[in-house]
C-alpha cells in the first residue's frame, strides 16, 4: 500500500504517477497519451461537476450539447484563434475503412474521402458561434447563458494523468451578451464562481488574476484566471474565464438589432475547467501515505471497519456499524461498512488511508461492551476513543474541521511560499527555490519572454487585488507600478 509510494522529497513527479495509478483513481490507455479514469477517480470528478454544475445554474446558466466534429473552415474565421490550437489539432480525413485486398487486415478506404476535413473539438467557440447566428436576431434573444459538459482533444507529446492528456473532460461555458459591460461581468462572475469552488470544496487557496498579452487564451482580449500552488512548488493554473470582445462575433457575423433598431455584433464570453482539478486536488493535499481528500469531494467520508476473530463476533459488531452508518447517512454522510472476509483489518486501514477516506471508523468486540469506538482523521493520523452515543454529531462536526485544516494547511503553505523580490539576482533564487515570486515587470512581451527563456518562469498572472506598489523591473529597470506573480508552472 501506501509504503511502497516514493516519498515526495525524492521525487515528486514520480510520487504523483504511482499515487494516481495505486490509489485506483486512473491508468494509462493503450490509445497513445489518453487516460482511463477508473470508478473511484470519476467518482471524485462526479462530485466537483455536480457541484459546478449547481453552482453554473445558480447563475442563471443552462447546459446544451454541440458536435465534436467541427469543420476546418470553421477555424479559419478566426486568426488568433488557429495560431493558438493548430498545432494541437486532431484532425478526420476519411470516412470508412475496408479489408485490405492484400489481406493485411483493415486500412483506411481512400475512396471515402471527406470532403473537407473535421476537427474533433479542441474547443468549442467557432461551432457554437456558428449556432448562435441562427439563434441570435434581436436584442430579446440575449443574453444566451450556455454551458457545456464534453471531452476535448488537444494532440500532446508528453501526457501525464489528470494534468496533460491528448483526451481529457471538461467543462466550457459560452455566452452571448448585448453589451460589453454586460459580457465583462459575466467573465468575471464566473472565475468568481471558480475561486469560490476550488477554496470551498477542493480546500484550494487560490489567487485570482489577469493573464498577460502572451498567456491570454487564444482570440481573447482578456483572460481571467485562479492560480493554485503546488506541494513541489510549482504553479497550476485551476480554471480561466475570457473576454472575448467581438472576435467571434465578427468571424461568424452574428448581429443583433439593439433596442434603438441598430445592428450590432455580439458581445461574447468563454469560461471552463477541466479533470486537472484531479490533479491539484492531488498535488496540492496528499502526503506520503497516499491521497488526502477534503470531506466535501471525498467519494467515502467514512469509513466503518469491524474488528473480530470469528462470525459471531461479525455479527454483533455488524448490527451496531450498520446501525451508525444509518446514522451518518440520515446527516447527507457517505458511508461504507467494510465487512469484507478476504482482507484484514490492517489491510483495510492502509488501503483507505491510500485512498484518502476522512474518517476512519474501528470497532471491536471490546468497543461494543464499552460503548466505544476508535476513530481516527486522515489529515493528521490523529486516533480517538469516543462514545458511540452522538457519533452522528460528532463526526459531522469532525468532518467540517477537516475541511478547514486542510484548506488553512495548503494557504499556510503558500503564504510561506510565497515571496517579494526586488532584483534578478533574488528572482532567481527564488524561483529555482518554489513558489510564487511577487516581482516587477515592465510590462511589455519581450521582458516577459526574456525572463522565461532565462529562469523558465512565467507570469502566472497580474493580481486582481494587488495594491499598486511602484518600483523597477528586476530585468530592465524600467519603471513598473505593480508586482505581477511568476512561477514555474505546470
Amino acid at each position: 500500500m501506501a509504503k511502497f509510494l516514493t516519498k515526495r522529497d525524492e521525487n515528486y513527479s514520480q510520487w504523483y504517477n504511482e499515487l494516481v495509478i495505486k490509489a485506483d483513481l486512473a491508468e494509462n490507455s493503450d490509445v497513445r497519451g489518453s487516460m482511463v479514469i477508473k470508478p473511484y477517480g470519476y467518482a471524485i470528478w462526479e462530485k466537483m461537476k455536480a457541484q459546478l454544475d449547481k453552482m453554473f445554474k445558480e447563475t442563471g446558466h443552462e447546459n446544451a450539447y454541440f458536435p465534436l466534429f467541427i469543420p476546418k473552415s470553421f477555424f479559419s474565421k478566426e486568426a488568433s484563434h488557429v495560431d493558438g490550437f493548430a498545432k494541437e489539432c486532431a484532425v478526420v480525413t476519411h470516412y470508412r475503412l475496408k479489408n485490405d485486398e492484400n489481406g493485411k487486415g483493415i486500412v483506411v478506404d481512400d475512396t471515402a474521402k471527406l470532403e473537407e476535413e473535421l476537427i474533433v473539438r479542441p474547443t468549442s467557440e467557432t461551432i457554437i458561434w456558428n449556432t448562435y447566428k441562427k439563434w441570435i436576431q434581436s436584442y430579446r434573444d440575449l443574453p444566451i447563458l450556455i454551458n457545456q459538459w464534453a471531452n476535448v482533444v488537444r494532440w500532446e507529446m508528453r501526457t501525464r494523468l489528470f494534468l496533460r492528456t491528448s483526451e481529457f473532460l471538461w467543462q466550457e461555458g459560452h455566452t452571448a451578451h448585448a453589451s460589453k459591460q454586460e459580457a465583462l461581468e459575466e467573465a468575471k462572475k464566473m472565475i468568481d464562481v471558480y475561486a469560490k469552488f476550488a477554496e470551498e470544496w477542493m480546500a484550494l487557496p487560490v489567487i485570482q488574476g489577469t493573464k498577460t498579452q502572451n498567456e491570454r487564451f487564444a482570440g481573447a482580449l482578456e483572460t481571467y484566471t485562479i492560480e493554485a500552488l503546488m506541494q513541489d512548488g510549482k504553479a497550476l493554473q485551476s480554471g480561466t474565464s475570457h473576454f472575448l470582445g467581438q472576435n467571434f462575433a465578427k468571424a461568424f457575423d452574428v448581429k443583433f438589432a439593439s433596442k434603438q433598431g441598430k445592428l450590432e455584433y455580439v458581445w461574447a464570453t468563454s469560461w471552463g475547467v477541466s479533470t486537472r482539478l484531479m490533479g491539484a486536488l492531488i498535488m496540492a493535499h496528499s502526503d506520503d501515505n497516499g491521497l488526502v481528500i477534503p470531506p466535501k469531494l471525498a467519494p467515502i467520508q467514512v469509513v466503518i471497519i469491524p474488528i473480530y476473530k470469528n462470525k459471531e463476533q461479525l455479527d454483533k459488531i455488524s448490527i451496531k456499524a450498520n446501525e451508525i452508518a444509518n446514522k451518518l447517512r440520515n446527516k447527507n454522510i457517505s458511508v461504507k461498512f467494510d465487512d469484507r472476509d478476504t482482507q484484514k483489518p490492517g489491510f483495510k486501514f492502509a488501503e483507505y488511508e491510500l485512498k484518502g477516506v476522512p474518517v476512519r471508523i474501528a470497532i471491536g468486540p471490546r468497543d461494543m461492551e464499552n460503548d466505544k469506538l476508535e476513530i481516527a482523521r486522515r489529515d493528521t493520523l490523529d486516533k480517538k476513543i469516543i462514545n458511540q452515543e452522538g457519533i452522528e454529531n460528532y463526526v459531522e462536526n469532525l468532518l467540517n474541521k477537516i475541511q478547514k485544516n486542510i484548506y488553512n494547511k495548503a494557504l499556510e503553505f503558500r503564504d510561506k511560499k510565497t515571496i517579494k523580490v526586488n532584483t534578478f539576482d533574488e528572482f532567481k533564487k527564488a524561483v529555482e527555490d518554489g513558489g510564487f515570486v511577487l516581482a516587477h515587470w515592465d510590462g511589455t512581451s519581450e521582458t516577459e519572454e526574456k525572463i522565461k527563456s532565462l529562469t523558465k518562469a512565467t507570469i502566472r498572472c497580474i493580481p486582481l487585488n494587488n495594491d499598486k506598489e511602484e518600483g523597477k523591473c528586476i530585468l530592465t529597470g524600467k519603471k513598473s507600478i505593480q508586482r505581477v506573480i511568476f512561477a514555474k508552472a505546470y
